[in-house]
Formats: C-alpha cells, structure tokens, sequence
C-alpha cells in the first residue's frame, strides 16, 4: 500500500491469513527472492474469489505458483485454473508446487510467452489476474479483453509501481520510463474503457479491477 509504515503493519495484523501450505510456499519463495503478491493483495484476491466465485481463471504471469495455488485453494470448488509463465528456470518449481498441492488437475501450466499463448486461447473465463512483466500489460489487453466473460473481473497487480506512477516521466529513472508510461496508458485504457467498469485501489503496490459491463464482442480488438 502506498501509506505510511504504521498503517501498513496495522492493515496486516488484521489479515486472517492463509492456510499452512501456502505460507510455507511464500516463504520459500522469500527465501530465493521469487517476488510473490503482497499480504493486502492476497486478501483482496481471496474477497473477490468469494464474492464473484468464478469457475474459470486465467493467470498471466506464474513465478512459482504462489498466487496461482492461492486462488485455487479459494476459488469455489471444480474451478480451473490456467496460468502463463515464460521464465524457464521458474517453470519446474511452479509444476513441483502444484504436484505438492495436489493440484495438476485444477491448475494448468502454460510455458512461453504470455503475447503468443493468449492469441491462442479461446476462452471465456470468468477471473483474469495480470501479473506479469508491468510494460507489457498494455500490448496483453486487447488479448485478454477478448477472453473476459461478459460480468468477468480483470484484476491487475502492481500498477502504481511503489508511488513512481505519480511523478512527471522526467523525474523516473531513464531505464524505467517506458514502464512509466506504458503503465500510465494501462490505466487510462482500463479507466476509460466503454465495455469496462475500473476502480483502481492502493492495495500492495497499486491493484486495479475492471469488470467487463458489455458483451465480449463488443470489446475485442
């Protein structure tokens, strides 16, 4: 969350927190400095799975199958859960941990490039989680609106990049302002969108949901 230490320690004393098995891949992941959701995305993610209780999602972005595995253990039972992941030496950790959930049939590992593997996914699906290289949420959209169901919720991690979405593009790092503003273009295209409802929340390090108001057709590229 984009607060000040106090709030943020206090928001986390109050997380329920998640069942023993997924702690423990989190700090594993800690561990080998596998970046993993934060604690206040994490709730936010098991509130919506509650309330929109989707029976199809798509991840874009696995690491090691943290969030993946989450939304799994949350989501309503009989919910398939197909994820994208393109770093190679991520991809047999992923696999290990769901075999270690039990949970090869309900989640389905993608490997490669998430901009070739959406264009051949038919879809719909009720839950897309993006959490993947942030510059490249912007060129993945009109993929994965095309995916979305109508009523499906496009949930979007990290999208105010620890504060830096505010400053001029000036005053970013050189090597980080084609994020800047790919991101920057992300929310615009997300808060603005004719077939989409957005909110954007300072949840972690920025999460917006979009909810798709108006028919697939409407909104495919």
């Amino acid at each position: 969350m984009i607060s000040d230490e106090r709030m943020e320690t206090f928001l986390a004393s109050l997380d329920a927190g998640n069942t023993p098995f997924l702690d423990q891949i989190e700090r594993e992941a800690l561990e080998t400095n596998v970046p993993v959701i934060r604690t206040q995305t994490q709730g936010l993610l098991r509130f919506l799975l509650a309330l929109h209780k989707p029976m199809s999602i798509l991840e874009v972005g696995c690491a090691i199958g943290f969030s993946a595995l989450l939304m799994s253990e949350y989501a309503p039972a009989g919910c398939k859960i197909t994820t994208i992941e393109k770093y190679e030496k991520r991809i047999p950790v992923a696999k290990a941990n769901f075999a270690r959930a039990g949970k090869e049939d309900a989640i389905t590992l993608l490997e490669g490039d998430a901009a070739d593997i959406l264009k051949e996914l038919t879809g719909p699906y009720d839950f897309i989680f993006m959490d993947a290289a942030k510059g490249q949420y912007i060129h993945f959209l009109p993929e994965v609106l095309r995916l979305l169901a109508p009523g499906g919720l496009l949930v979007s991690d990290n999208v105010l990049q620890d504060g830096d979405i505010l400053e001029s593009r000036f005053a970013v790092e050189r090597r980080n302002r084609t994020i800047h503003s790919r991101m920057r273009e992300y929310l615009y295209e997300l808060t603005h969108h004719e077939a989409l409802e957005t909110v954007v929340l300072p949840v972690g390090d920025g999460v917006t949901v979009s909810c798709v108001t108006r028919s697939s057709k409407d909104i495919a590229p």
